[in-house]
């Protein structure tokens, strides 16, 4: 759907905005300003200075080094873009800075407005304790549970007590300034309860600067129920319906949909009603959602959860819908302009789906993927929208949040809708880092799913069912295709950008056969026979090096790797790397094979990314048991505790507080009955925090 054309107002507008965020975020909000007729001023670290968002701007100001402490949350040199480009609004995006009251705050008295609410209203919503009970006594309904502010771990468990009763397991223990899910623990048992108390005080400081906690009931299989709120200076308050965000992994969105398929019109009307409620108690201004759970048991029953001061990440399934271009409306409500809509003007039409695609490995329990964008092709066509922040030639590393796009299809109904997103994302291409395209769509093939049976558990229960494709002899043969054409060009290959020509090169003839292997995250080895292809360009499944086809075909891009060429492919079956080997590296890798085969465990337990060590569990040279914990890594606001894989004694190498790269050795677990082996991917056991 198309959005509201802008209408410039005659007296009040900004000249110059500056966007406080990066990515697929800056993006969108740079189009919206444009549109608007306003200058956009981007900001950037050293690893975002040619990103997509900088390119997009009318000026750009770096704001420092990579990490976002010394840039994107550095105040004070956000400002000091703001001065020296003239901008007299600051837009924050969501992440960062846009729920920071210190910031708006400090927006105010260096005389630029912040797009967003006053402070106030960013500091009781921005603790879930005090939200909590600030909406209560507004008469909005909210979960059970003990909220009360400053408590220890002991005075918690004693107010747990005096529910008696009403309270049963099991627990859900929030971190009280946290967000979008992070720090959350469930807790299923009483004997569990202190320990999980200490885990979670430790990480809301890690991660929040924070450790107050609360701890509410439970509630089983939950629908998660978002309603959009718009509030501007003049009083007038109202919402754009609601979405469903339902399916969840570790309480992270990720796939998002306007209108929920669970809710009747008067629960619609109640839930609205309740979020108007919300804001209103903060005098709130801008663009907002207020959160709620609905059991599928009652879904005329809901609770309030929190309220997010924010522009959302699934905002664009509201756009759809509605037509309603959220960011122009939070830039005219901090323009001082009143809401040209009202309640009745509302109407939802249609149906959007939203998906995130993230640099991640689902196989490897969704670590974090890195690397350069070496090819890219976004999906279009009727009812098809791309928020991106991408480009051939992008950097994706462990400094920022993995998302890197997000995929929205709309359609007359539901059924369209997933239709055309299930499309779409066979359409997508993302070559160079690793995505969740594949878990997108396994999910959206879900039977319960597409009949909108949803809720927050859904994707636990079905991760272990999950099988990923493995590349086929036709995948094989278009990797040998491009290893071999350019061989045969040399430096006259393609200069496609997506195409690498510093790939191996044959000398002499060309090999009679070719080794093709795919390792999967988890270990398991494809290896897959080529024989010779006399003449690749003419020969069956022929593809241009680097090219990007029509949709849902194929796309190869090789670089160089010391075991021979490594060749990332794209097929309507499969994406992922293979290694395609000469006939003289193929005794080697029969042996690896072999070794991969007879090794039990790996006794070196490496970092699976960048990070910090935060706890190590087991002492030097003390004798440990297959599964002990042995040292816990944080990077990206996760925790990773790696487990010893076999029995046996345990040289440490790192200690708490060191900063360790990926691959590094952390500790070594020596069996006499065992020989050294290579890295077992297994090993690794990640919590959100």
């Amino acid at each position: 759907m198309t959005l509201q054309t802008p209408t410039p107002h005659p007296t009040t507008m900004f000249d110059t905005v500056l966007v406080a965020n990066r990515g697929e975020i800056a993006c969108r909000v740079i189009a919206t300003l444009h549109a608007m007729g306003i200058r956009a001023v981007a900001v950037y670290s050293d690893a975002d200075a040619d990103a997509a968002h900088v390119r997009l701007a009318d000026e750009t100001v770096r704001l420092g080094p990579a990490p976002a402490a010394e840039s994107y949350l550095n105040i004070e040199a956000v400002l000091s873009a703001a001065r020296v480009t003239g901008a007299q609004a600051i837009h924050p995006g969501y992440g960062f800075l846009s729920e920071n009251a210190e910031f708006a705050r400090a927006c105010a008295e260096a005389g630029v407005v912040f797009i967003g609410p006053e402070a106030h209203a960013l500091e009781v919503m921005g603790s879930k304790i005090r939200s909590k009970n600030h909406v209560a006594e507004a008469g909005v309904p909210v979960v059970r549970g003990v909220s009360e502010p400053g408590l220890s771990d002991a005075e918690l468990i004693e107010a747990l007590s005096n529910f008696g009763t009403e309270i049963r397991y099991p627990l859900l223990i929030k971190p009280s300034a946290g967000g979008g899910g992070k720090g959350m623990h469930v807790v299923e048992r009483p004997e569990d309860l202190p320990d999980t108390l200490l885990t979670a005080r430790r990480v809301a400081r890690a991660a929040f600067g924070d450790d107050s906690l609360l701890i509410e009931q439970l509630i089983r299989s939950p629908r998660h129920i978002e309603v959009q709120v718009l509030a501007d200076a003049h009083g007038a308050v109202i919402h754009l319906g609601e979405r469903e965000c339902s399916l969840q992994r570790r309480h992270q969105k990720v796939i998002e949909e306007a209108p929920s398929p669970l809710l009747d019109a008067d629960t619609r009307r109640r839930i609205g009603e309740a979020a108007c409620n919300t804001a209103r108690s903060v005098d709130y201004r801008g663009a907002g959602t207020v959160e709620f759970l609905i059991s599928d048991e009652d879904p005329g029953t809901f609770y309030f959860m929190e309220m997010n001061t924010r522009l959302q990440v699934e905002h664009p399934v509201t756009e759809e819908v509605t037509g309603v271009d959220l960011v122009e409306q939070q830039v005219r409500i901090a323009a001082g302009q009143p809401l040209r809509l009202t309640q009745d003007d509302v109407v939802l039409r249609g149906h959007s789906v939203e998906a995130r695609v993230y640099a991640e490995v689902p196989e490897a329990g969704f670590l974090p993927s890195t690397g350069e964008i070496l090819a890219l092709h976004e999906p279009s066509g009727a009812g098809v929208r791309v928020d991106s922040g991408l480009r051939v030639g992008s950097v994706i590393g462990t400094d920022y949040d993995p998302m890197l796009a997000k995929i929205i299809a709309t359609g007359e109904d539901r059924s369209q809708a997933l239709a055309r997103l299930r499309r779409a994302l066979e359409e997508t291409v993302v070559l160079g880092v690793e995505t969740n395209i594949s878990y997108l769509q396994q999910l959206l093939d879900d039977d319960d799913v597409r009949a909108g049976r949803l809720d927050t558990t859904l994707i636990e229960r079905r991760l272990p069912a999950l099988v990923f494709p493995r590349p086929d002899e036709h995948t094989a043969r278009l990797a040998v295709e491009a290893v071999v054409t350019e061989n045969q060009a040399g430096d006259a290959v393609s200069h496609n950008s997506a195409w690498r020509t510093d790939g191996w090169r044959a000398t002499g003839s060309v090999p009679t056969n070719y080794l093709v292997t795919h390792r999967a995250p988890e270990g398991e080895l494809t290896t897959i026979a080529v024989p010779h292809l006399s003449d690749p360009a003419t020969s069956p499944g022929d593809i241009a090096p680097g090219a990007v086809t029509t949709a849902r075909q194929r796309t190869v891009v090789a670089s160089r790797a010391p075991e021979g060429a490594v060749v990332w492919v794209s097929t309507p079956g499969f994406t992922g790397t293979l290694t395609v080997a000469d006939p003289h590296a193929q005794t080697l890798a029969r042996l690896s094979q072999r070794e991969a085969e007879l090794t039990e465990a790996a006794p070196e337990i490496t970092a699976p990314l960048p990070g910090t060590v935060i706890e190590v569990h087991a002492d030097h040279g003390a004798e440990v048991e297959a599964g002990a914990a042995l040292v816990t890594i944080e990077a990206m606001k996760m925790e990773h505790r790696l487990t010893a894989p076999l029995p046996g004694t345990v040289t440490l190498n790192v200690r708490v507080g060191e900063t360790v790269k990926l691959g590094q050795v952390l500790a070594v677990v020596a069996a006499s009955d065992q020989p050294d082996h290579t890295e077992d991917p297994e090993n690794v056991e990640e919590t959100a925090s």
